[in-house]
């Protein structure tokens, strides 16, 4: 069970606010993992477990803000409680703009940081289950053969067969075996569960 834990990362230049935080996490059972650096952070593998990232703003090689930026673009769904010694209002509305669960000016209370904690874990979680259900979704669309993945998309605009046949230039019944098809391969049990389905897996009415 050890595997599914928790993650809490903190990246702070600060050796002994690393130490401190890291110490403090594991009084309260969390799991921690320190780095001095954003590099490090990003270097290291990421486990798809529930997670949350204590950030300090002034870093050596880059910066809370644009690690945050970095995140985004690699597609890395960490939950951001930024920390700060000089902070402000205007950064930390920036911050907040920017998805951070929290923005804790430096020194802050072990109260203060738990709870964000676990409101970021509480919304990690949520992404987690919604990042797993999107995977699951592609990984069926994956298994559709070309024309499959067409009718797929018509119906995902919401086409009946006889519009899809006529559009295709396809007989009804071969329209009807291929939409058939695609609802099992994406075991979908209704045609409003497969248009659900297209909408998670960012399926686009791309087909003419």
């Amino acid at each position: 069970m050890n595997n599914h834990k928790p993650i809490i990362y903190v990246v702070d230049d600060d050796a002994s606010v690393c130490r401190a935080l890291g110490l403090l996490l594991k009084s309260h059972g969390l799991k921690a993992e320190t780095f001095r650096n954003a590099q490090g952070f990003l270097s290291f593998k990421h486990p798809k477990v529930p997670s949350c990232l204590v950030l300090d703003i002034r870093l050596p090689d880059i910066n809370g803000f644009a690690l945050q930026e970095i995140m985004a673009q690699r597609g890395i769904i960490i939950p951001i409680i930024f920390i700060t010694g000089h902070g402000s209002i205007p950064m930390s509305v920036k911050a907040m703009k920017a998805g951070a669960i929290d923005f804790l000016p430096k020194p802050f209370t072990s109260k203060e940081l738990i709870k964000a904690i676990d409101l970021a874990l509480s919304k990690s979680k949520i992404l987690n289950k919604k990042r797993a259900e999107i995977d699951m979704i592609n990984r069926r669309v994956g298994t559709l053969s070309p024309r499959e993945l067409e009718v797929f998309h018509f119906v995902a605009k919401g086409l009946l067969n006889k519009n899809i046949a006529s559009k295709r230039g396809i007989s009804l019944q071969t329209i009807k075996i291929h939409r058939g098809r695609v609802m099992q391969k994406m075991q979908a049990k209704t045609v409003t569960e497969l248009i659900h389905f297209a909408q998670k897996a960012g399926v686009t009415s791309s087909s003419s």
